[in-house]
């Protein structure tokens, strides 16, 4: 295996344990790879998307829809260990109780969680079950593999512009400002295109949104707190899933 070959599945390891709780023990998790790995963080999402896929097209011969999305986002949220539904609980939390950078920040690192939190978990699960259920059956594939894809595609390019709200501590300081310019290419390219493939015209109205879901929260975040936190990752990875759903059923 030559060592550029060695390094790229490396990173693809470091990408698939970070993102979620599949067990690689070939693999050593180096916390310092993470802003190399964060370019795989759209192929992770792809075979996250598929394996949801393939679970919805099992039960949903036998189930009402409705409940095949309750089990679906359960396996989403399982899968990942709730990563991203942390993230966007904090968020809730911070930017909805604090007033200032430093209180957000305070709040942002603190692990209870608060009525803000509480409130988005629910909303988020419960849209996501309905949305996931809504969608055009002919499509549904489609777009949970999409949705997975884009919404942690959405990671490249806040931690590519946007630096670290807290110098050199958490997650989000491992890749904020810290994501190469040939690691946002590769990872953009491999999303977009995977998008087009799998929802050919329809992908345009999900790759718009996750274009301004991303450029909305990243100028929220500097304003707010100056930068981004691992929290904030999460919180935008969540919010991209779920308007990437809400397209699939608009589009219907």
């Amino acid at each position: 295996m030559t060592k550029s070959l060695k390094s790229a599945s490396g990173d693809l390891g470091s990408a698939i344990q970070f993102l979620t709780l599949v067990p690689l023990p070939f693999v050593s998790y180096r916390p310092d790879a993470l802003s190399r790995a964060v370019k795989f963080f759209p192929f992770v999402g792809a075979l996250i998307g598929s394996a949801a896929a393939l679970l919805n097209m099992a039960l949903i011969r036998h189930l009402p829809r409705l409940i095949s999305a309750f089990v679906v986002v359960t396996f989403l949220t399982l899968i990942t260990g709730c990563l991203h539904e942390d993230g966007l609980a904090d968020a809730a939390d911070g930017f909805g109780g604090g007033h200032t950078r430093e209180k957000i920040l305070l709040i942002l690192r603190d692990s209870c969680i608060g009525s803000y939190g509480a409130a988005s978990l629910c909303l988020s699960i419960v849209g996501r079950i309905i949305l996931i259920s809504a969608l055009p059956a002919g499509r549904m594939t489609g777009y949970l593999i999409v949705a997975n894809v884009l919404c942690r595609w959405t990671i490249l390019p806040l931690s590519y512009f946007l630096t670290s709200a807290r110098e050199g501590e958490g997650q989000g300081a491992r890749v904020a400002r810290l994501t190469g310019t040939s690691s946002l290419i590769f990872g953009t390219l491999f999303a977009y295109t995977l998008a087009g493939v799998v929802l050919r015209w329809q992908a345009m109205l999900p790759a718009v949104v996750s274009l301004l879901i991303t450029y909305l929260s990243g100028r929220f975040y500097f304003k707010k707190i100056g930068g981004m936190t691992g929290d904030c990752f999460g919180a935008t990875t969540q919010l991209a899933e779920i308007a990437v759903y809400l397209c699939g059923v608009w589009a219907a």
